[in-house]
């Protein structure tokens, strides 16, 4: 008994059971296999291939927009096409006026649309405008009567009488006209995303002329289309041989 439990010591680790050493475990060189599904199937490789197009197409598409690649064109860049179509005269009218003064109104519109029980942030509408515009002084000449004109029967004396001056609509500038400031609520960012809101510009245009043609009356324009009228009149009979003229302006 005592020489079996010494053969059991003796015996080396890691032996089998019939008395042979077991195999030492060697490092695994053998690849790995290709990912499988859940069902056991491998994955093909051009799953992942539209992502990597899309990676290598949006470095691209920046690279281009940065201009890292100049001889390839941006394909970010914007140009401006003029589809408009030809002007069509629809009409010619002779003039038969004199301007004789020209006033130049400079306005601000601050029109504000508010709600009755919302705040501004949430319904109301608010444009600063800054208009520039013209306002005519003329004096129609067609109004002149047979009597308007006397000339002396030695042609060196006329007298012509003229009438008052007028005021003509007034002309925006567009070319400085603009928006400054203009603050929508909520509610109407949604109404103009689909509609545009044309008709808001177009009311503080309207204002603006309007404005401008109140100013004009509450100037002195019509006395000087006046002045320059008869200004000019003097001088064109001056030069037709007339030693004396008199313009004066109808009662």
């Amino acid at each position: 008994m005592q020489q079996m439990a010494l053969l059991r010591r003796s015996r080396p680790a890691g032996s089998g059971a019939a008395g042979t050493p077991a195999p030492e475990t060697a490092a695994d060189t053998t690849p790995e296999p290709a990912p499988r599904r859940r069902d056991g199937r491998r994955t093909p490789w051009y799953i992942g291939l539209p992502v990597t197009l899309a990676a290598i197409l949006a470095v691209f598409l920046a690279g281009a927009h940065l201009g890292l690649f100049p001889s390839i064109p941006n394909p970010f860049e914007r140009r401006t096409v003029d589809r408009s179509q030809p002007v069509l005269l629809r009409s010619i009218q002779d003039m038969k006026r004199f301007t004789g003064a020209q006033g130049n109104f400079q306005v601000i519109v601050d029109l504000d649309h508010e709600a009755a029980f919302l705040p501004s942030a949430l319904l109301g509408n608010r444009t600063l405008y800054v208009a520039a515009g013209t306002v005519d002084a003329y004096v129609d000449l067609s109004a002149l009567d047979k009597g308007a004109v006397t000339v002396s029967a030695d042609r060196s004396t006329a007298a012509v009488v003229v009438p008052h001056a007028q005021l003509a609509p007034a002309a925006l500038d567009v070319r400085r006209s603009y928006v400054y400031l203009q603050q929508r609520g909520f509610f109407d960012r949604i109404g103009d995303f689909f509609s545009g809101n044309p008709g808001n510009q177009q009311q503080v245009e309207l204002l603006a002329t309007q404005k401008i043609e109140q100013a004009a009356k509450d100037t002195e324009l019509t006395q000087r289309a006046e002045q320059s009228t008869r200004s000019m009149l003097e001088g064109l009979l001056h030069s037709a041989g007339f030693t004396t003229v008199t313009v004066t302006t109808a009662a």
